[in-house]
């Protein structure tokens, strides 16, 4: 089943959870502020997602808001701990798909192609 991350308050994701719903794709929601994903789900995310600056939403309030040292983590470890306390900085919604392929945000034409949805 896909699953989609996400925060419950966030406008993206409750469009993509709407346009799942629409379209019959049986999937799970996980609010990740909620439910605090493991530092290996983290790294498996920013691996598939191209790095770890690309797995963030630095346009975001919280990311803005950060001291400039907490912008410029320098290992892994470091990565992760700034998503474990600061979890609404992952761009979202991130959708893992059954096969454990993950992809972020949301798009109508980007759902119909990720789920073989006729545009």
């Amino acid at each position: 089943m896909t699953t989609l991350y996400g925060l419950s308050n966030c406008d993206t994701c409750k469009k993509a959870r709407n346009w799942l719903q629409r379209f019959g794709v049986e999937h799970a929601f996980v609010d990740y502020r909620d439910q605090r994903q493991p530092a290996a789900t983290l790294a498996d995310w920013a691996k598939q997602a191209g790095g770890w600056d690309a797995l963030i939403n630095k346009s975001s309030t919280t990311w803005r808001q950060l001291p400039p040292t907490r912008k410029t983590p320098g290992s892994d470890a470091e990565w992760q701990l700034l998503l474990k306390e600061y979890p609404q900085l992952i761009r979202r919604p991130v959708v893992v798909m059954d096969d454990g392929s993950v992809t972020q945000g949301f798009s109508d034409n980007g759902f119909k192609t990720r789920f073989g949805v006729p545009k």
